[in-house]
């Protein structure tokens, strides 16, 4: 959205371009050949380390492709990341650097790099054997959340994590559903896991649907919003070579956040809109923190309550509805409980719990302080929670703003509630990154603040699913506790205004 005689966000030069391009797509043809050589195949050895990927028969190699793929992934992508900050007095976008070309262009070399990554194994994550597990048990009668893989008989339990073999399924019962019917039709374990992509490539065509009007509600360039959110490195490792479901919960979140902006306060929309959601969250039940920002999309005043209720009966409706089909209950909530079994330093509550404790180790003190700090997280959590929606719904409430300015503070609000909860919760994986990337992409004026991490997130994995924290432990607790700090003092120092407004 621009005003008369503002200037456009420039473009950048089809050398330029074209070199972004063609150096992403090299690198993610590196990627899906680190996979062939050293990918997270059914029979690669678990609990390895990067000194015995690299001893491994073509570990070299594997490692070479894996870093420099990456590298030109990440590079690629950065290289048209369009910073910019939005001028309410001037009404436009002023770009600090060029972006894609155009959403075309933009569609285009995302699905160019998504290729290879389609056509190679499992990468960075095991979490696919899980689902196929998950779906085997559901398929031949046991309820996964009671039973887990291993208890159940499945016999491809050898693919899964150790840590994931004896923990329920802490996933929703449509995601549980959706597992089952890849393993119904899939047969065996590999076409299993070829439908369970499929599933989640078609997660992100939903995503990449609803980007476009979307991006015009909210005032912000589509080629931008596009660029961001679906040419990201972790997109395409994670979420189409790793099928995760998280790609699932945010074509449905995204549709649902679509169906509440095309029509505002209608009861029916809004009922459907709550359904897609409540789906989502059946899905992931992270997605549940977005909803209550949805009710503030075209509402004010007192319809904002109204608005809530009916989305809140087609979340209970999908939510009851689809644990009454398959069966299964709620079973699945306390699955959720079994998630912070793994303790890595990404996660910043599980970080500051370490540092604690190494702390009491040099006292002779044993604190056991990570399932505090996590306990203390997820009650900052539903406070932050809470103030994000008061203070968004009160400034709307005080607004006289357009309605393409209202809902993108709205939609920008429901990105930061998922950042909170991404940085607040007890466990941290590099795909958890692509869970706000869409609404801030969509909404964020300034790039770099959530562009970096998920930039530096794309380095943590190796293609056979080891993760990089488990052997930087106490360095990099300290550094994330002390990175923590800083942003503390500075939030303290600047205030937490800056954050909350795109």
């Amino acid at each position: 959205m621009t005003t008369p005689g503002a200037p456009s966000p420039p473009i950048p030069g089809p050398l330029t371009a074209r070199f972004a391009r063609y150096a992403g797509l090299v690198g993610a043809i590196l990627l899906g050949l680190a996979g062939h050589l050293g990918g997270a195949l059914p029979d690669a050895p678990l609990g390895a380390t990067p000194a015995s990927i690299w001893r491994a028969p073509g570990g070299p190699a594997t490692l070479t492709c894996w870093l420099v793929g990456t590298a030109l992934l990440v590079g690629a992508w950065w290289s048209l990341r369009a910073g910019a900050w939005w001028s309410l007095r001037a009404g436009a976008w002023w770009s600090l650097r060029a972006g894609a070309p155009s959403t075309r262009w933009a569609y285009v070399t995302a699905g160019l790099w998504a290729l290879p990554l389609l056509l190679a194994p499992p990468l960075g994550s095991r979490d696919v054997y899980s689902y196929a597990c998950q779906g085997w048990t559901y398929a031949h009668g046991v309820d996964p959340y009671a039973v887990p893989v291993a208890a159940a008989g499945c016999p491809w339990v050898e693919t899964v994590a150790p840590i994931w073999r004896d923990t329920p399924a802490p996933y929703g019962p449509v995601f549980v559903l959706l597992a089952a019917l890849a393993v119904t039709v899939g047969g065996g374990l590999t076409g299993t896991v070829v439908l369970l992509r499929v599933i989640a490539v078609a997660g992100l065509l939903l995503a990449a649907f609803c980007l476009p009007p979307l991006a015009r509600a909210t005032g912000v360039p589509t080629r931008r919003a596009a660029w961001l959110a679906l040419a990201a490195p972790l997109v395409g490792v994670h979420l189409v070579a790793g099928a995760h479901n998280d790609a699932v919960m945010l074509g449905l979140l995204l549709c649902g956040l679509l169906v509440a902006v095309r029509r505002p306060g209608r009861p029916a929309a809004l009922l459907l809109a709550g359904a897609l959601l409540g789906l989502a969250v059946t899905v992931k039940a992270s997605a549940v923190v977005v909803v209550p920002f949805a009710a503030l999309l075209g509402a004010s005043g007192r319809t904002v309550f109204r608005s809530g209720a009916w989305l809140g009966g087609g979340l209970v409706a999908a939510v009851l509805g689809s644990s009454a089909l398959t069966g299964l209950g709620f079973g699945w909530v306390g699955g959720l409980t079994r998630s912070g079994d793994s303790e890595q330093w990404t996660s910043p509550p599980t970080a500051v719990g370490f540092v604690v404790d190494y702390a009491g180790a040099l006292v002779g003190r044993d604190p056991q302080a990570v399932p505090v700090t996590r306990v203390v997280a997820l009650v900052l959590l539903a406070v932050a929670l809470v103030a994000l929606w008061w203070r968004t719904w009160r400034r709307l409430r005080a607004s006289a703003d357009t309605v393409s300015d209202r809902c993108r503070v709205a939609l920008h609000a429901a990105g930061l509630a998922l950042v909170a909860t991404v940085v607040l919760s007890p466990v941290f994986h590099p795909w958890y990154a692509t869970w706000p990337l869409a609404l801030l992409a969509l909404t964020a004026a300034r790039t770099t603040w959530f562009a970096l991490p998920v930039a530096v997130a794309a380095f943590l994995a190796l293609p056979d699913g080891t993760n990089l924290a488990r052997f930087t432990k106490a360095p990099g607790a300290v550094a994330m506790t002390v990175l923590l700090l800083f942003l503390l003092l500075r939030m303290w120092r600047h205030g937490p205004e800056r954050s909350l407004h795109p």
